[in-house]
Order: C-alpha cells, then structure tokens, then sequence
C-alpha cells in the first residue's frame, strides 16, 4: 500500500513537471519565439495559454510595447561648421521576434548596442548638412524625421522599429558658450552705451531748449516791465504837470516842503548852506504868508 501511494506521489510530481515544462502563459504585452534545439521554429503573438515540447523546445519572451533608448550626448559639427552637443531619445517596437532574435539574439542589450551606434551615426550625418538656425527653429521636427528615416533602414534588418527619434538638448560646447556669452556681453554693453550717449544727447537738447525759452521768458517780462514802466511814468509826468499846472506856486512850496521832510525828517542831518540859499526859502517865511500851503508834514488844504 505504501509503494503504490509512493508512485502515485512520484507520478503527480512527475506530470506536474512535465506540464510546467509544457505549458506557458503569453501576456496582451508579449511575443514569443519558441525554439527546438536553438533553432527557431514559431512565433506566438496570440495572448493566451499555450504549450510547447518539454525539455526539446525553448520559449523566449519579447516586448511589444514601445520600448526607450537614450542617446548619450554627441558632439557634432553642423553644415556652418558650428559644433553642438546634443543628446536625445529614441521609441522603438521590436515587430519580428525572429529576425531580432537571429540578430541580436534573445535580450535587448544587443539591439541597444547598435542602436548606440546607428543612431550616433545617422545623428552626424543629418546634422552635417544643416545649419544651427535650423537646428534651433522649427525645422528641428524635419531634421528628426529625416534621422528616423534613416535609423529605420539601417534597422529593418534586425526585426525593430523605430517609432521616433527626438534631440532632447543642443548646446554649444563649453568654449563656445563662453564664447558667445562674452560677445553678448560686450553687444549688451555697446546698447546701453548707446542708449546712455543718446539719452545724455537728448537731456542736452532738452537743457538747451529749456535755456533758450527761459532767456526768451525773460527778455519779453523785462521787455513788458519796462513798457509799463515807462508809461507808469508817462502817466506819473502827465500827473505832475497838470497837478503843476492848476497851482504853480502851491506845487513849488509842497515840492518844497515834502523835500525838507525827507531831508531833516530824521533828525540826524546836516546841510551847510549859505543863509540865501533858494532851498531855505519857505522856512524863512510865515506859514500865513504861504496862500494856503500846509505845514511841513501836513496835508495841503483844500
């Protein structure tokens, strides 16, 4: 009884790891190449489970998602002999499993491996036709199709598409930068030297403009200062003449009389005169005797 359980156990262990062996799950992401003694003999693309030959037939799994390769950064001469350092990436799809395999066999290394030397290749050679303005403008979308185009052809050989291929980063190398830097520095400093030179140009015009009003300002003020002192003292002589003409000897004496204030009226000066000298006349007389005019200092009657 022990010896037939014993070989039941043996047998169940046995055709579990025969059907282990033999059968094998392919997932909606996958392809496989199945061999016999390494040569290939199918290829399963259907999602599913399926079987295969134990211990006589291989399977090898593949992707068939789109799978990413990154450029390391190249530096390239351009068509205007400008030098670039550029990088980017590339989306590719392994489409026959057979052909890949043969190729580069049944990992991915192999075919990153080319793909890091073709698409370097292909990098140079497009890049050697064109100028930086047209690397840096919209035409980079052209340049990258035309690189595809080519990675492609050199590609088809080994069972892989390349789905796309984009430059990420193009920059001048370090000299260069510093170079150009340098210059837009210099280019920057010439504007605001410019733009300082002009503005001092302008503040000097707008000084001088300024200037000039102001010394036109003023000439026509004193021009019109004098016109109206003039005729001020036009009218002040017409005044004086018809205020001397109704009263010759009251406006002598007033004349006279308003002088003697502003000469002795402070108290402190001196005149040495003779006793007959005209300007002493009115003090010599009687106020009475003078018809009318008023007293040193006091309004003139009426």
């Amino acid at each position: 009884m022990n010896q037939r359980i014993l070989i039941g156990i043996a047998g169940l262990i046995i055709a579990i790891v025969i059907a282990a062996a033999s059968l094998f799950t392919v997932g909606q992401t996958q392809q496989v190449l199945i061999t016999q003694f390494g040569q290939p003999i199918r290829v399963i693309e259907d999602a599913g489970l399926h079987a295969k030959i134990p211990f006589v037939q291989t399977s090898f799994f593949f992707d068939r998602r789109l799978l990413d390769y990154d450029m390391p950064g190249e530096e390239v001469i351009l068509g205007d002999q400008r030098r670039l350092i550029v990088d980017g990436f590339a989306r590719y799809r392994i489409t026959d499993p057979l052909r890949f395999y043969q190729a580069v066999g049944a990992t991915e290394a192999g075919v990153r491996a080319r793909l890091n030397s073709i698409i370097p290749s292909s990098l140079r050679r497009v890049l050697g036709a064109e100028t930086l303005l047209n690397v840096l403008s919209n035409d980079r979308a052209r340049i990258t199709a035309l690189i595809r185009a080519q990675v492609n052809d050199e590609m088809k050989g080994f069972g892989v598409s390349v789905e796309d291929v984009r430059i990420r980063r193009a920059d001048l190398p370090e000299e260069n930068t510093q170079a150009i830097l340098s210059r837009m520095q210099s280019e920057r400093e010439r504007v605001a030297r410019q733009a300082r030179a002009e503005g001092a140009e302008a503040s000097q015009r707008i000084r001088a403009d300024a200037e000039r009003d102001r010394t036109v300002l003023l000439a026509q003020a004193r021009a019109e200062a004098e016109r109206l002192r003039g005729a001020g003292e036009h009218e002040s002589i017409a005044i004086y003449a018809a205020a001397y003409g109704k009263d010759v000897d009251f406006y002598s004496a007033w004349r006279s009389l308003q002088a003697y204030r502003e000469a002795f009226g402070g108290g402190q000066s001196r005149l040495l005169l003779s006793p007959d000298e005209g300007f002493l006349r009115y003090l010599k007389l009687d106020p009475s005797s003078l018809g009318g005019a008023p007293p040193p200092g006091g309004p003139p009657r009426q």
